[in-house]
């Protein structure tokens, strides 16, 4: 058994006091650069690795992350994430690591910076969100600054700002996915839609970045000449108004023959189709909701794009829990992987899913 490290063996190999050294381990109170090189590196040599949990018990640690986030009661895709946060808070919660939520309404961007700027008035120690609005999103990444406060971001990417990480898809790539998915047996002249279900489309950046891949894929195959229509549609929640923008859809586009909607979805699509006399239409969308699934089963879905919604939850805390307990250097951007499902191996992901989440 190799001999306990002490706070003093590390003092005496780095030069300095065993007061700097506990400072250095927990994060607290000023060290100079050097002073910190010189614990790291005695550190390193003695192979040190502290107690984390009776550090944190003994100084009556308890780091508080926010996690702010839309309303999963008025969509059940961030059901999703909110699974993946509940699963990691409890995975760190010996740690000293608390995990609380705040929503809003996840069409409101004036709700959602009242609700960011009351958490950030009480001071959290890490705060976890997806930024649906780029420029109330923009303002809260400011203060985060400002006030020292990490954060980290799931579902969108805000590439230019200032954030601990982001975890979740490369938005363009999926849209490049959904563009080679629905090319199979397209033929010259054809046409594909990307239909966006969602209010105020211009603020939606991980959307357009969609938009912005499908169409790069086609406008770089020679001689395919497919055309990409854009429609977008903020009464998705009417079912009957849904089913008359789609109609016309179809009647403007008589060479339509391939659909990709661009966010979870699909579901609304297909049940306001129910009865529409069309042509059959290769469909691609995301996310694993028991309603696209049963439309993947039924082959109504060609393809669903996963997009690993509660493993961005659940690796974002860790990430914090990394950056907050272990100091660890944590990676800007992680982008996760863009699963291929189709109704042949769709349990497969299922399953998967149900590793990361809570089950009650």
């Amino acid at each position: 058994m190799h001999p306990r490290i002490t706070i003093k063996d590390i003092a005496a190999l780095s030069g300095v006091s065993p007061g700097t050294v506990d400072r250095v381990i927990h994060g607290r109170g000023n060290v100079s650069r050097k002073a910190r090189e010189l614990v790291e590196q005695a550190m390193r040599e003695l192979n040190y690795e502290p107690n984390l949990i009776a550090s944190t018990l003994a100084y009556n640690r308890s780091l508080r992350i926010t996690a702010l986030a839309p309303d999963y009661r008025n969509d059940p895709y961030w059901e999703q994430p909110k699974s993946g946060i509940e699963k990691a808070s409890l995975a760190v919660r010996h740690y000293g690591l608390q995990v609380e939520f705040v929503y809003f309404p996840m069409f409101s961007p004036d709700q959602f910076l009242q609700r960011a700027e009351e958490l950030l008035d009480a001071h959290p120690d890490a705060l976890l969100f997806a930024p649906l609005f780029r420029e109330e999103s923009e303002r809260i990444l400011g203060r985060c600054a400002a006030q020292k406060i990490p954060a980290a971001l799931i579902n969108t990417n805000l590439e230019d700002q200032e954030a601990l990480c982001y975890v979740g898809q490369d938005s363009f790539q999926s849209g490049v996915l959904a563009g080679k998915l629905l090319h199979f047996g397209l033929r010259p002249g054809d046409q594909v839609a990307v239909i966006n279900l969602d209010k105020q489309i211009m603020h939606a950046r991980h959307l357009l970045e969609k938009e912005r891949g499908l169409r790069d894929y086609f406008s770089r195959q020679p001689g395919a000449d497919i055309g990409v229509v854009r429609a977008d549609f903020e009464h998705f929640e009417d079912p009957q108004a849904l089913r008359e923008f789609l109609a016309g859809l179809l009647n403007a586009h008589p060479r339509l023959q391939g659909l990709f909607i661009s966010n979870s979805r699909s579901y609304r699509i297909l049940d306001a189709m129910a009865g529409l006399e069309r042509p059959r239409l290769r469909l691609v969308g995301f996310d694993l909701l028991p309603a696209n699934l049963a439309y993947l089963e039924s082959n109504q879905i060609d393809f669903l794009i996963n997009q690993n919604p509660v493993q961005q939850g659940y690796q974002a805390v860790i990430n914090m829990f990394n950056h907050l307990i272990l100091k660890k250097k944590v990676e800007r951007v992680q982008y996760l992987p863009l699963d291929i499902v189709v109704s042949e191996n769709y349990s497969y992901y299922v399953a998967k899913e149900k590793g990361f989440q809570v089950l009650v």
